[in-house]
């Protein structure tokens, strides 16, 4: 079972779809953003999906328009000139980790249970979080929950799980909650081990580097005035999309021409952010953002 798509109705209708068009779902997940994609095609038009998790295959939709592709979004001009496709109507993302993932608690996703520290959306790579924890450096493990998570804390955090793994390997959920104990302040357990689980998997599954890979591909792939709408759930990945969108760069200062004047790629609204009913039937779009850009 696959979650309910978040933003669903407000990330079909950024696309603006044209019914002749080519769109590219980068995240298929359960195939929900794609469906309504698709009813919105022509017989002429035409979808390519990616995901790297292989449980999403199972959900491809069997349909002459539609193409799967088991491979991570970061390929996305590489397979789209494989296709021989020279330009693309629109592009949608669901960033982060699936409820699906989530709910299979043998995935490692979880800070609830005792379960091995996997993590990886991609089973086939060998970096895991039980790799990390118990390999990185503490001044590594530091970086990681700074850069990752905000944690401005981050060396206590990284300097109890060194010392924990002294004497005992840190393998599953337990292990590394266990590590955290002294940290573990009564009613904010939760939102804390959150941001320790979201850290881990963004290391685990590169997620910032290749998220910033998507990006600088994204000018190239979209047809003018073609769209790209991208719904983040952290600060870490919306500050990325927020500043490509806004300076065409991941700086806070926009790139300028040789007369000092801001080269603008896309054209930009306020983000939009589910609406009290999603937020009632899907506590999990509670830190949604949708951006959209329209490349000028």
């Amino acid at each position: 079972m696959y979650h309910s798509p978040v933003l669903l109705d407000e990330s079909i209708e950024s696309l603006e779809i044209n019914e002749n068009g080519v769109y590219v779902d980068l995240t298929f997940g359960g195939g929900g953003h794609s469906k309504e994609i698709l009813k919105r095609l022509s017989k002429e038009g035409k979808l390519i999906a990616f995901d790297s998790d292989k449980d999403a295959e199972v959900n491809r939709i069997d349909d002459p328009r539609f193409t799967f592709l088991r491979q991570n979004f970061i390929y996305l001009m590489q397979n789209l000139n494989f296709l021989k496709i020279s330009g693309v109507d629109g592009i949608l993302a669901d960033l982060g980790v699936s409820s699906h993932q989530f709910d299979h608690k043998e995935r490692g996703f979880s800070y609830e249970g005792k379960y091995v520290l996997d993590m990886r959306m991609d089973r086939n790579q060998e970096k895991d979080a039980v790799k990390i924890l118990n390999s990185f450096s503490e001044k590594e493990l530091a970086d990681l929950f700074y850069n990752n998570g905000d944690l401005t804390n981050s060396r206590t955090i990284s300097r109890l799980i060194c010392n924990y793994r002294k004497n005992n390997k840190i393998i599953n959920s337990y292990h590394l909650n266990e590590s955290l104990k002294p940290l573990l302040n009564e009613g904010y357990e939760n939102k804390f081990l959150a941001r320790i689980y979201q850290s881990l998997r963004i290391e685990v599954n590169n997620e910032i580097s290749y998220l910033k890979k998507l990006l600088i591909q994204i000018p190239s792939v979209l047809k003018k005035n073609g769209i790209a709408s991208i719904i983040t759930y952290h600060s870490i990945e919306d500050r990325l999309v927020k500043r490509f969108f806004k300076n065409g760069c991941f700086k806070n200062e926009p790139i300028k021409d040789d007369f000092g004047n801001q080269k603008k790629i896309f054209e930009t609204k306020k983000f939009i952010t589910p609406t009290q009913s999603e937020l009632k039937d899907n506590s999990r779009s509670r830190s949604a953002k949708l951006r959209v850009g329209k490349l000028i």
